[in-house]
């Protein structure tokens, strides 16, 4: 996988609003958000998307997810976000980092997109 802007903020050559840090992932507040609370939750490991995730990442995947919904209790949200994860540029995945867009604070339609 080729360095991405997600790669550069993990190595501090970015800058970014971080929200939580720990071993295995960094939570950021996304520069263009779609919500009052939209973060972004990436795992250090380079994955390029959830269609390149092997079953060993399985602890790492769950982790993003528990830290996903601790954010959003940490933000007020906590029984209220949305999860987004996109795989693939034909659904808008833009940057080839896995991540977890956190969404919270306003109204959200079904069916998403």
């Amino acid at each position: 996988m080729s360095d991405t802007i997600f790669s550069k903020i993990i190595d501090r050559e970015i800058d970014a609003d971080i929200v939580h840090e720990d071993e295995h992932c960094l939570a950021f507040r996304d520069v263009n958000p779609q919500a009052p609370m939209h973060i972004l939750v990436i795992p250090k490991k380079p994955i390029e998307m959830l269609a390149r995730a092997e079953a060993d990442d399985q602890a790492l995947l769950g982790h993003l997810m528990l830290t996903a919904r601790q954010i959003a209790a940490d933000q007020g949200y906590g029984e209220a976000f949305r999860l987004v994860m996109n795989n693939g540029a034909a659904v808008g995945q833009s940057v080839f980092h896995l991540h977890l867009h956190v969404l919270g604070g306003r109204e959200f339609s079904w069916p998403p997109g």
